[in-house]
């Protein structure tokens, strides 16, 4: 009984001191948050609590006016009448300069991401099958491509091209170009339906690949395709790794600053059938176990009447390039092995300079997006660092603030995983990118908008809310795109997700 007793007490007295030290910590994490919470919404209406005594004091002055104050004023004005019209016309040619220079919104219509038929999806059962029957792995290299599987975060419905579904891969030029058709088409099929655009209508045509660049180039065959007028601006983007989507979103965007009363049509993939390596480099195997098909087509507009039945505004384009430092340049590198095999290689050193590159593009978006108050605590802890203590960490903003969503390029767990871990966002802000990956892999380029199409599924977009795209590239790249709904937004008929949508979020196990 004793020996119970006392071991009933020893139990109690030590939940009591686990709670008095987890209690205390608790309470200063929850304090903190309110009170970061109050500064916040201080510091943003700081200027309407300064406004407010004086419009008090002009209302007071006002109600004091008699009608003698008034006509005093009225004759005071036609003594004046010359500089009350020097003053006008001089406003008037303010607000007409104004608005004839001011850039035009760029409108986002609508936009769609291919999704592949069925007999193109690849279990992780059928991927090891058909690389070991290939005969070019060996036992080394398929059980690492077996581990990066198992922890990448893919599942089983992502897809590969027709040709890599037979053994051996029936790979030729005929076969690439076959790819490309069924993914551009396919999301521009979509594309046009949903929007009810002409082919005559489209004045700009940006279209992005980084690995497959034919002659006639990808612009020229969906030109041909549609049957586009003669005189449209197009454009063909290669060699610009994943980050290349937010470029050609950028370029289209200064085409339509240039030309008005016009669209502009992005399109964005990448292509596997010629690019799929053979080898036995595990740096060179990597791409093989993430890369999937995949492409969008997103539909831009400079059409003021377009803004009713648009879904987004942009906002801000940044655009960081790292290519002048040479690990950067050579941590994505197309290159061939020892066995004269080609593939594109990843630097072990990758993360660490993606990192350092967000840093940089953070730096120029942060203040275009923060508000105010963040943009103080980030100067005034980088004058404590420089002036006082080198060693103080610097103030991380919190993004969450200038964001409701996130549309972080889905280029691998590890991707996802560092920035949710810098940026300190919440599994939800990062949930959007895990299922793409999960469900379509790493689609490049276009793995932005099969995410921002997840967040749209989920119903989550509200008007008002400001999304931020961050892609990375070769070169080395960080992209970063922020838009602006416009309405309530609702999925896109024919959605990739419009079949599954349902049975997501997953549980991930790693």
């Amino acid at each position: 009984m004793d020996g119970a007793g006392g071991s009933s007490r020893d139990g109690s007295v030590g939940v009591q001191i686990r709670q008095t030290r987890i209690l205390p910590d608790f309470l200063q994490s929850v304090n903190l948050k309110y009170v970061k919470l109050g500064y916040h919404y201080l510091i943003s209406n700081l200027l309407a609590l300064c406004l407010l005594p004086l419009a008090v004091v002009i209302s007071v002055e006002a109600s004091q006016t008699d009608p003698e104050d008034l006509r005093q004023l009225w004759i005071h004005l036609q003594y004046n009448l010359v500089s009350i019209i020097a003053c006008s016309a001089v406003l008037v040619f303010g607000l007409t300069v104004y608005v004839m220079t001011r850039p035009r919104p760029i409108y986002l219509v609508d936009f769609s991401c291919y999704l592949p038929p069925d007999r193109l999806k690849v279990p992780v059962s059928r991927f090891m099958n058909h690389s070991t029957l290939t005969g070019d792995f060996d036992e080394s290299s398929l059980e690492f491509q077996r581990k990066i599987l198992e922890r990448s975060g893919l599942g089983e419905d992502t897809y590969l091209p027709e040709a890599m579904h037979h053994v051996p891969p029936t790979i030729s030029m005929a076969a690439a170009r076959e790819e490309a058709e069924q993914v551009m088409f396919g999301a521009l099929d979509k594309l046009f339906t949903n929007t009810n655009v002409k082919a005559k209508d489209i004045g700009v045509l940006v279209v992005n690949c980084s690995l497959f660049n034919p002659t006639p180039s990808l612009s020229a065959m969906i030109v041909n395709k549609y049957k586009l007028r003669g005189n449209i601006r197009s454009y063909n983007l290669g060699g610009m790794g994943c980050s290349a989507g937010v470029i050609a979103v950028d370029l289209a965007k200064d085409m339509l600053l240039v030309h008005r009363n016009t669209y502009a049509v992005v399109v964005s993939t990448e292509n596997i059938t010629q690019n799929w390596y053979f080898g036995n480099k595990k740096a060179m195997l990597i791409p093989n176990c993430l890369f999937r098909v995949g492409g969008s087509a997103v539909l831009l507009s400079n059409k003021s009447r377009d803004k009713r039945r648009s879904k987004y505004r942009l906002s801000h384009v940044v655009r960081t390039h790292r290519g002048a430092d040479d690990k950067a340049f050579r941590c994505v590198y197309q290159e061939q092995d020892d066995t004269r095999r080609t593939g594109v290689s990843l630097s072990k050193e990758l993360m660490a300079i993606a990192g350092e590159t967000l840093k940089t593009n953070i730096t120029t978006l942060g203040p275009l997006v923060l508000p105010i108050s963040e943009q103080i605590l980030f100067f005034l802890t980088l004058v404590v660092k420089k002036l006082f203590n080198g060693k103080v960490k610097p103030y991380i903003p919190d993004f969450k603030l200038a964001f409701e969503h996130f549309c972080i390029h889905a280029g691998g767990r590890a991707v996802i995983d560092e920035l949710e871990k810098n940026l300190q966002l919440s599994p939800v802000h990062v949930e959007a990118s895990r299922m793409t990956l999960h469900r379509f892999g790493n689609t490049s380029s276009s793995s932005i908008w099969y995410e921002l199409a997840y967040i749209e599924a989920k119903g989550r977009m509200r008007r008002g809310n400001r999304v931020w795209q961050i892609a990375f590239g070769s070169g080395f790249k960080c992209n970063s795109a922020v838009w602006e709904a416009l309405r309530n937004v609702k999925p896109s008929k024919d959605s990739p997700w419009e079949d599954c949508i349902d049975k997501y979020p997953v549980t991930l196990s790693y």
